[in-house]
């Protein structure tokens, strides 16, 4: 992959200076496991509530998690489970994982514009992330899983709503994000898009170059390879 070229993408030459974030394995490296105690937490939630064996229970959280958005809203839709028992009961890791950051972080201050989180997870998650970083004051603010209604990304009145909610113009906006379908409404509302490809079969599912414009290993690179080209 030569990200330096894909800097030069014609969606990052026009004028972009709202710049768009998921949170988990896009911030952070996926290499710190950290999604996959939120994984493992999810799991014993799904067992426990269906009394479910551990493999039955794996395919329903995944089955949820490409039907729905994610495992919570098919939990909500067939269940009738309490969104916040189950946040706090699958957010209560150890963050540890998670190093400071400072290339991250003088990247970030280095990026011109607006820098919003835009995520599937709850607020007191994110910041939680953001602490460990060292990069919360870099970001204006965080639009969560609540602030979307509990209507998780791809759904396009959650992009609709965040969109209004901040006054972005998306043609003017860059998005970058893990799980690739998650840019799918980004790119079709004029955002230019950028693919962290982690290498997970979720994160790849509804994979289409027609909506990628970049990708990249980690946020990281390609904010080195766009902010020197």
């Amino acid at each position: 992959m030569d990200i330096y070229k894909q800097s030069y993408h014609p969606a990052f030459l026009d004028t972009r200076d709202t710049w768009v974030f998921d949170l988990d394995n896009t911030l952070y490296p996926e290499k710190c496991n950290l999604f996959a105690q939120v994984d493992k937490k999810i799991g014993e939630y799904v067992q426990s509530l269906l009394a479910l064996p551990p493999d039955e229970a794996r395919k329903v959280q995944k089955g949820y998690l490409l039907e729905h958005g994610t495992t919570l809203k098919g939990l909500m839709a067939n269940h009738d489970v309490n969104p916040s028992h189950y946040l706090d009961h699958v957010h209560d890791i150890d963050f540890s994982p998670i190093p400071r950051d400072e290339h991250l972080r003088t990247l970030l201050s280095e990026l011109k514009g607006r820098k919003i989180i835009f995520t599937n997870a709850d607020l007191t998650y994110a910041e939680k992330v953001l602490d460990r970083l060292g990069v919360a004051d870099q970001f204006e603010d965080i639009f969560d899983i609540h602030a979307a209604n509990l209507e998780p990304k791809p759904k396009r009145e959650v992009y609709d709503r965040f969109v209004h909610r901040y006054g972005i113009d998306p043609n003017r906006s860059v998005m970058f994000e893990d799980m690739v379908r998650n840019l799918k409404p980004a790119h079709a509302l004029g955002m230019a898009t950028v693919w962290v490809n982690t290498g997970s079969e979720w994160g790849e599912a509804g994979h289409d170059d027609s909506f990628v414009h970049a990708e990249t290993d980690t946020l990281t690179n390609w904010l080195h390879g766009f902010l020197t080209r």
